[in-house]
């Protein structure tokens, strides 16, 4: 595995523990949907229902997954187990991907416009800079657009351990692509 894609997973896990309390639980996961379904108030419902429904599955796979103690929470350890293994996760993953770059195409046009695209991430909660950066390596159009699938297939590389020197890497503090 490589070493880019666990500081990735370790940023996404640590956005998903809401409560901060090192393991992830239901909660966190209907949290952080609830709070990115909120940044974009004027995306359609489907698919803000779709990105509800994408973050239970990440859960329930997750929990289904890892839960060997089934006491409701996933570890660090347990994460990286699951979501580094495109087997027991690419489905998830794809389905995330997609709704939650679904979620930034407001007019339904397949083209993801920078405010949506910056106030999703914020609601993860990546930083800013980092947002912007990513944004600008998934090279945005003439009218600062940015298709669908371009986004959907960078949060599919992102979980990808094999990868290296892709746009997600923007995320992490301190990486150059």
């Amino acid at each position: 595995m490589r070493a880019e894609a666990t500081q990735r997973v370790r940023l996404v896990f640590s956005l998903l523990d809401a409560d901060g309390n090192g393991v992830l639980e239901a909660q966190d996961f209907t949290s952080m949907g609830e709070r990115v379904a909120a940044a974009v108030p004027g995306a359609d419902g489907e698919a803000m229902a779709r990105l509800r429904t994408a973050f239970a599955r990440y859960w329930t796979t997750l929990v289904t997954e890892l839960d060997a103690d089934a006491d409701g929470r996933v570890s660090f350890e347990e994460y990286t187990a699951c979501v580094l293994s495109p087997e027991r996760f690419d489905a998830t993953v794809t389905e995330f991907a997609w709704a939650l770059a679904e979620l930034g195409d407001q007019d339904g046009d397949g083209l993801v416009e920078r405010q949506p695209f910056t106030a999703l991430m914020a609601a993860i909660g990546f930083a800013e800079d980092n947002t912007v950066a990513l944004y600008e390596e998934f090279g945005p159009d003439a009218e600062d657009r940015v298709p669908v699938r371009v986004w959907a297939e960078g949060i599919r590389d992102y979980y990808a351990p094999d990868k290296a020197g892709i746009p997600g890497d923007r995320l992490v503090t301190g990486s150059a692509v």
